[in-house]
C-alpha cells in the first residue's frame, strides 16, 4: 500500500508499478481527474490553477507533469515554484484563482510525495469534491483541449514574500515588541522551503537566526516529522548556542514544533495551545481542534471563557467545525494553528509571528510559558496494517468492550475516561492503525497506550 487514493488527494512512494506507487501515469491521471472536476463544476471559458511545491527530489519532475497535464486540459497555470502549503493556499483567492495543487507529502520521508487538492478559496476540497474526483480518475473520464485552446503558464515566485507580509499586517502581530525583545531562534528546516521562508520571516521580525538545514535540496537530515526523537541535533544547537527557543517545521511548512532554551521539547500539541492563549486574551471567542488533540486546549479556551469542541482528523474535519463554532482560532495538536484572520489552512508562518509576539508580551522564557499550561502527556504509537487486518472489526470489539465508558465513533474509537483518553483510528495518509493516548503524567499514557496496543493484538491475532 504505497499509492493511498483518499478525498484528500493522492499520495504515495516515487517508482514502481502504476497504479501502486505515485508513478508519473498516476501523477498525470489524478491531475487530469482534478482539471476535469474543475471544468466539470465551474461556468468559466478559462480556469487557473495555482500550483507550487516543497523541495523534495521528486518534486520538479512531478510538478512538470501536473503543470503540463493542466495546460493539456487547456487550464491556465500560476506556478510559484518551490513554495509552502499556506503559501499556496493564501495565493489562490489572492490570484482569484479556480483552485490549487501543493506537490508535498508534508512529513512523509523522501521517497514519498502527493498531490493536495485546493478548492477556490485556497481551502483543502470536502469530502464528497474529493470522492468525485476519485471517480473521475478511475473512469478516466478526461477531454483534453485541441492545440489552440491550450492553458498558459504563468511563473510568479513572489509568493513567499507576499504570504510573509499578509502574515505581518495582522492586527495581532506585533512587530516591534518583537524586535525590542531581541530574541535569538535557531530553525531546522529540514532541507525543505521552510529553510528559506522561516528564516526569512523571522530577520524581519528582528530576530537573531541561527539555520540548521536550512538548504532545500530535497535530502532530509532526519524524519520529516516534527517529534522529539528526531530532534536532537536543533535540542543540542539550541542550548549550545544559548538560544531564547528553536524553531522546527516539515517540509511544507504546515507543523510547528517548538524546542525551549534548555533543549527540551516545548511539545506540538502545546503549539496551538499557546498561541490560542494569546490569540484568545486578546479577541476572545471559541476553539476547534481534533480528537486527537490535547486537552489542554479545552482548559485555556474555557479559562477565556470561550467555547471548545472537537472535530474529526483531518484539516477540512477541522476547518469546518470551526465555521460552524465560529471559531477565531484552531488546528491540530500535531503542531497546526489555523488563524482564520488570514486564510482556513494550517500556517507555521502565522504560528511563528503569533507565538513570538505572545512572549514578547509575556517576557518570560519558553520553557517557563510551558510550565504555565495545564500538564497533560500523550503518547502516539501505531500498528501496520497487512491485509489481513480488519480495522472495522477491531474498532467494533473495541466499542463494545469499553461501552460503559464516554465513547464518540465520529472518528475511529476515541475512549474518554476521567483522566485520560485514547483514541484509535485508521490513518487516512499511511497504511497503519494510529493510537493515540493522554494522561496526566508519562507513564500513565504511556501504559495506557501499551494496554490497549495488546488487546488489539488479541483481537486481530497478531
Amino acid at each position: 500500500m504505497t499509492l493511498i487514493k483518499s478525498i484528500s488527494g493522492i499520495r504515495g512512494t516515487i517508482g514502481g508499478k502504476v497504479g501502486d506507487n505515485l508513478t508519473p501515469v498516476d501523477a498525470v491521471k489524478f491531475a487530469s481527474a482534478y482539471g476535469t472536476f474543475l471544468k466539470n463544476n465551474i461556468a468559466k471559458d478559462k480556469l487557473t490553477v495555482v500550483i507550487g511545491r516543497d523541495a523534495r527530489i521528486s518534486g520538479p519532475m512531478i510538478h512538470n507533469l501536473v503543470v503540463n497535464t493542466l495546460i493539456g486540459l487547456g487550464i491556465n497555470v500560476i506556478d510559484l515554484g518551490l513554495s509552502t502549503t499556506p503559501t499556496v493556499e493564501v495565493a489562490v483567492p489572492l490570484e482569484k484563482a479556480d483552485g490549487g495543487i501543493i506537490l508535498t507529502a508534508s512529513h512523509n520521508p523522501k521517497q514519498w510525495n502527493a498531490l493536495k487538492l485546493l478548492n477556490a478559496k485556497g481551502e483543502f476540497l470536502s469530502g464528497a469534491d474529493g470522492a468525485k474526483i476519485l471517480e473521475i480518475a478511475e473512469a478516466e473520464a478526461f477531454d483534453f483541449s485541441d492545440v489552440d485552446s491550450l492553458g498558459e503558464i504563468t511563473i510568479n515566485d513572489a509568493y513567499m514574500d507576499i504570504h510573509i507580509d499578509e502574515v505581518l499586517n495582522l492586527p495581532l502581530v506585533d512587530v516591534e515588541a518583537v524586535k525590542e525583545a531581541k530574541f535569538k531562534v535557531v530553525v531546522d528546516g529540514v532541507n525543505s522551503s521552510g529553510g528559506i521562508i522561516i528564516p526569512r520571516l523571522l530577520e524581519l521580525m528582528g530576530v537573531e537566526v541561527i539555520e540548521l538545514y536550512c538548504e532545500p535540496n530535497g535530502h532530509f537530515p532526519h524524519n520529516p516529522e516534527p517529534l522529539k526523537e528526531h530532534l536532537t541535533d536543533i535540542s543540542e544547537l539550541v542550548v549550545k548556542e544559548k538560544a531564547d527557543f528553536g524553531i522546527v517545521v516539515d517540509p511544507d511548512v504546515d507543523r510547528l514544533a517548538f524546542i525551549c532554551e534548555d533543549g527540551e521539547m516545548f511539545g506540538e500539541e502545546y503549539t496551538l495551545v499557546a498561541v490560542a492563549d494569546y490569540v484568545l486574551s486578546k479577541t476572545p471567542g471559541n476553539t476547534v481542534s481534533n480528537m486527537s488533540s490535547s486537552r489542554a486546549l479545552r482548559d485555556v479556551t474555557n479559562a477565556h471563557n470561550g467555547n471548545y469542541e472537537a472535530s474529526a482528523v483531518g484539516e477540512v474535519n477541522v476547518v469546518e467545525l470551526m465555521k460552524k463554532n465560529n471559531a477565531i482560532i484552531g488546528g491540530e495538536g500535531n503542531g497546526g494553528i489555523i488563524y482564520p484572520e488570514l486564510h482556513y489552512g494550517r500556517d507555521s508562518l502565522v504560528g511563528v509571528a503569533l507565538f513570538l509576539t505572545h512572549l514578547a508580551n509575556k517576557k518570560m522564557s519558553v520553557a517557563a510559558l510551558r510550565a504555565s499550561y495545564p500538564e497533560y502527556y500523550m503518547s502516539k504509537n501505531k500498528i501496520e496494517l497487512t491485509p489481513q487486518i480488519d480495522v472495522d472489526a477491531i474498532l467494533a470489539q473495541m466499542t463494545e468492550k469499553y461501552q460503559n465508558e464516554d465513547i464518540s465513533t465520529i472518528d475511529g474509537v476515541k475512549i474518554d475516561f476521567e483522566t485520560e483518553w485514547v483514541h484509535l483510528r485508521k490513518s487516512n495518509t499511511e497504511p497503519i492503525i494510529r493510537i493515540y493516548t493522554e494522561a496526566p503524567s508519562q507513564d500513565a499514557a504511556d501504559k495506557l497506550a501499551l494496554r490497549i496496543i495488546d488487546e488489539i493484538k488479541v483481537i486481530a491475532g497478531i
